[in-house]
């Protein structure tokens, strides 16, 4: 058996986990969008409710204190959805470097496999070379002979 041909289950293993980290990478990019999009709903929302407020007109001391307590709610909901944001980010960053070191394996392996290829169709065209120079020697020594 030939080293390509003994490299391929290296190479295939390689491959298939850079395949899996792609997609992990993937899925977590999508969580972060979704992420983003959470924030930007909850911004909006509470912007969009304090202006309702402010418009509101008159302000007794309950509702006046509903208000800042859903608004605190909605301060905090705010800030944990950033959390959850940048935790998200550095989640994709993690999976984008390991993404990146097995894409760097697997076109290194690549390139190894690619180069046994290239010695082994050497030798192979030597040995042809060799075999078509001896054919020629043995037809011109039974020529010689008959003559």
């Amino acid at each position: 058996m030939t080293r390509s041909k003994r490299m391929q289950p290296v190479v295939n293993v390689t491959a298939n986990r850079e395949r899996e980290a792609a997609q992990r990478l993937g899925e977590c990019q999508q969580r972060v969008q979704a992420a983003e999009q959470r924030l930007e709903e909850l911004i909006q929302y509470r912007e969009e409710y304090t202006r309702q407020f402010a418009n509101g007109g008159s302000l007794n001391t309950a509702r006046l204190q509903d208000y800042r307590i859903f608004l605190g709610r909605l301060n905090q909901a705010v800030e944990q959805q950033h959390v959850v944001l940048e935790r998200a980010r550095e989640e994709c960053a993690a999976l984008r470097q390991r993404w990146l070191d097995m894409h760097t394996r697997a076109q290194a392996l690549d390139k190894v496999v690619e180069r046994y290829r290239d010695e082994e169709r050497s030798d192979q065209n030597r040995r042809d070379q060799k075999e078509t120079d001896e054919h020629g020697q043995t037809l011109r020594g039974r020529k010689n002979q008959d003559d």
